[in-house]
């Protein structure tokens, strides 16, 4: 049976919508294949171009079932849904066929979206025809629907909020929940970001537009980004700030040993968990042995016991006791990071002996205290078990020079 005119638009619904935005994308890009200068005008509307190819298996499937649809129901001839089904199917043709021509490729692809593609790959390669300047070079090889771009974008967003945002003296500048999230923007920032240099040194041979945009992502952002390569120096600009602000904060909430990018993503959560009474523990994995655990475990704790006073109830005895538990994690560890560990012990050890050391596990000025080979080397255990047991007792030991009340 026939379906009146006038409700067949309704029948539609986003169907109809995604045909108009597919013959007025159309139109625009036919306009440009055809143009004398067709190059240098598809080089400055690559945004269109990429709309059209990314968009293409949608509408091409739209386009099917449509006209199976109206076949299925008998819709008339001159319905303006008919007309505009015959007009993007036209379109259509007259652009693959358009970019069959165009395309330099012997081998070119079989499906339009993908040909559209490879013509972008052509037209970039050719270089602008009289010559651009290195941010017109850029706009044109950054063009804002990239996907590369969106999801540098997406992660720079994270990284922003999290980064940009005052956070108190001594603590954490994120909760659990972000944790999460930057677990997740980091790598995608990463593997974005990678994908848009390698694009940049696929189409400008000389290099200088990477070294253009490159001194600009040093600045920090003063306005929204518009341009594909303001978001490109947007998001660089934050990822870098949120691995310079990370690594920091690894570094001294476990120095003296140096956290593993690789570990970043685990150590971010269990610091956070940390900061509860529980004062949870660092859970082995793939990334993190069990004795690579306990060292960090091990640095955390003496990393904590060295800065100013805790605020709040604090019990010394249990803090010794997680220490020497993590040091039975680690004690078959090696290496530079362990022997680091060892080394700040002895120290304490040593200071602790001369009535140096103040009311904390280290002094600020603890490098000036004892001159380089003073002390009584080699008397100290070297596992760490044995050398945070002798710290422990060094730490009970009555001040030498000390008078009380």
């Amino acid at each position: 049976m026939a379906t009146h005119p006038d409700n067949l638009r309704a029948r539609l619904e986003e169907r109809a919508d995604l045909l108009e935005a597919a013959r007025l994308r159309y139109r625009a890009l036919h306009k440009l294949l055809r143009a004398f200068f067709w190059k240098d005008r598809v080089r400055t509307n690559l945004e269109l171009l990429r709309e059209v190819a990314l968009a293409q298996p949608q509408v091409d499937a739209t386009l099917e079932s449509v006209a199976r649809r109206a076949e299925a129901e008998g819709w008339p001839a001159g319905s303006a849904p008919m007309k505009l089904l015959a007009e993007v199917s036209r379109l259509r043709e007259a652009i693959a066929w358009t970019v069959e021509r165009r395309l330099i490729a012997k081998k070119k692809p079989e499906l339009l979206g993908e040909a559209l593609l490879k013509l972008e790959e052509e037209v970039l390669d050719a270089g602008p025809l009289l010559g651009r300047r290195l941010w017109a070079q850029a706009v044109e090889i950054l063009p804002r629907n990239l996907t590369e771009l969106r999801a540098a974008c997406a992660a720079a967003e994270v990284l922003e909020r999290v980064f940009k945002r005052p956070a108190p003296e001594g603590a954490l500048p994120f909760d659990a929940a972000e944790v999460d999230e930057l677990r997740r923007a980091l790598p995608l920032a990463d593997e974005a970001l990678a994908a848009l240099w390698a694009r940049l040194d696929r189409f400008d041979g000389t290099g200088r537009v990477r070294a253009f945009l490159e001194k600009g992502m040093k600045r920090a952002p003063v306005h929204p980004p518009r341009s594909g390569p303001e978001l490109l120096q947007h998001a660089a600009f934050w990822r870098d700030l949120a691995r310079a602000r990370l690594k920091a904060l690894l570094e001294s909430r476990l120095s003296p040993v140096v956290p593993r990018e690789e570990e970043w993503p685990e150590l971010l959560g269990w610091l956070v968990e940390r900061e509860g009474p529980a004062q949870a523990r660092l859970t082995a994995s793939e990334v993190l042995s069990e004795g690579r655990a306990g060292l960090l475990e091990v640095a955390a704790e003496l990393a904590a016991l060295s800065r100013a006073r805790p605020v709040g109830p604090w019990n010394e005895e249990a803090a010794w006791v997680r220490l020497w538990t993590a040091a039975q994690r680690a004690r078959s560890e090696t290496g530079p990071d362990a022997e680091r560990l060892r080394e700040s012990l002895r120290l304490f050890i040593r200071l602790r002996g001369q009535g140096q050391i103040p009311a904390r596990l280290f002094s600020p000025e603890r490098n000036t205290l004892v001159p380089p080979g003073s002390g009584q080397a080699g008397s100290e255990p070297e596992d760490l078990p044995g050398l945070v047991q002798r710290a422990r007792e060094a730490a009970g030991r009555p001040r030498e020079g000390r008078v009380s009340g």
